[in-house]
């Protein structure tokens, strides 16, 4: 491998065709290229379909009631479902449902919000602690709501940053500020924000439920239900256990409500869960394809190393035919052949790697487009790619070596 006469051979035989070898090397830099961009790029859409579904809980499940589509048990459709307390006690308490958090979502009606004589308007929701984390808000000031407040059914409330950028301007807090709802004061405790861009949570101000049901006549009415399931090993077996939750609410709930069982409009499910699934099986199909393109690539630049390897063995016939005649082993000219298609593989697929993850260093963070957040490759991933085609550039150049080698010692002297 070090023998110096050795690499003057290979580098003499570059030289005299700088162009042919320049060329070859081209093909298999580029297959290496295009096949880390493109897995870069699979990464990428990963990353960004992750950062998508983390704006809430992974593993959140809403639910909320409609009017009935059809008849059931005497009942006419048309009728309006309503969920109460009940509904939600029964589920955590009797179903024997899997769930880390559970909260509930109340919105009082006719409601009218003033801050000193000042109309504002935003939505008002009745809930319990679980929703900050649920929702996955984070906390600028003050605190959230909190089960003292549900047991005392405290008047406080939590707004959003938007509305304290909207509304309580002038202030360097609005924690400890009253706001006038239906003619009830409700004392500012806590001040929330949304992960995300999405801004549609902090449209709200957030009231203890079991406050929001007494003074503005809910009795025990609710809204959504909400909940977070705990996270399994696999999506596959997080999304298993989010249809078995689901299918167990619903068989409540429609029961309960006397809903038909196949009424699917009455009680609406919304399961993150599942569309994340369809949307990972999509990149996963994505970085298949990906890297179905890239070994394409590779193996014409492959096939690539292979005819030149076997244009140089045709061209050093007759020389082949003297080094045999002097005595060299098959081996001997075997490995003359192969260390040039090694390095000329090996070059090439480094400056290739180098180059690929280069530009994915470099532009990566910087890219924003939807689904996409910053293109990346495993470093030992490429890696072990560039080996692999360098292994494969040896067989390329084994091959005509070894013919090279078959052919008897007179017919390679008189080759021309």
């Amino acid at each position: 491998m070090f023998d110096i006469e050795r690499w003057q051979e290979i580098f003499d035989t570059i030289r005299k065709n700088k162009l042919r070898t320049f060329l070859t090397g081209v093909s298999v830099a580029s297959g290496i290229f295009i096949l880390v961009i493109l897995l870069g790029f699979g990464q990428g859409m990963q990353n960004g379909i992750e950062a998508e579904f983390k704006t809430d809980a992974a593993t959140s499940i809403w639910v909320w009631p409609r009017r009935t589509t059809m008849e059931y048990k005497g009942l006419n459709p048309g009728r309006r479902i309503q969920l109460r307390n009940k509904d939600y006690e029964v589920i955590a308490n009797d179903l024997g449902v899997d769930y880390q958090k559970a909260s509930i979502l109340y919105f009082p009606n006719n409601i009218r919000i003033l801050y000193n004589n000042d109309v504002i308007t935003y939505e008002l929701a009745g809930t319990t602690p679980d929703l900050q984390t649920i929702e996955n808000e984070y906390l600028s000031e003050g605190r959230y709501v909190n089960q003292t407040d549900m047991d005392t059914k405290a008047k406080v409330a939590v707004i959003s940053n938007k509305i304290k950028r909207e509304v309580f301007q002038d202030l360097d807090s609005p924690l400890g500020e009253y706001l006038n709802i239906s003619g009830v004061g409700f004392k500012i405790v806590g001040v929330f924000g949304e992960v995300g861009e999405d801004e549609d949570e902090e449209e709200r101000i957030f009231i203890p439920l079991t406050t929001a049901q007494l003074v503005f006549n809910g009795g025990d009415k609710i809204n959504n239900l909400n909940y977070m399931l705990p996270e399994k090993a696999t999506i596959e077996e997080t999304v298993a256990s989010s249809e078995a939750f689901v299918k167990d609410i619903k068989k409540y709930l429609h029961e309960e409500h006397g809903v038909a069982p196949e009424d699917e409009r009455a009680i609406r499910v919304w399961n993150p869960i599942e569309e994340a699934k369809r949307y990972y099986a999509l990149t996963g199909n994505i970085k298949f394809f990906f890297w179905f393109v890239g070994i394409c690539t590779i193996i014409a630049g492959v096939v690539g190393v292979s005819n030149i390897m076997m244009i140089v063995v045709k061209e050093r016939t007759r020389e082949i035919g003297i080094r045999k005649a002097l005595g060299a082993k098959p081996w001997g000219i075997i490995s003359m052949i192969l260390h040039e298609a090694i390095f000329v593989t090996a070059i090439s697929g480094f400056t290739g790697l180098i180059l690929s993850m280069g530009l994915l260093e470099l532009i990566g963070p910087n890219i924003e487009i939807d689904y996409v957040l910053n293109p990346s490759v495993n470093f030992q991933v490429a890696f072990t790619t560039v080996i692999v085609l360098i292994v494969a550039g040896t067989i390329a150049g084994f091959f005509p070596a070894w013919r090279a080698v078959r052919v008897h010692t007179i017919d390679a002297l008189r080759d021309e």
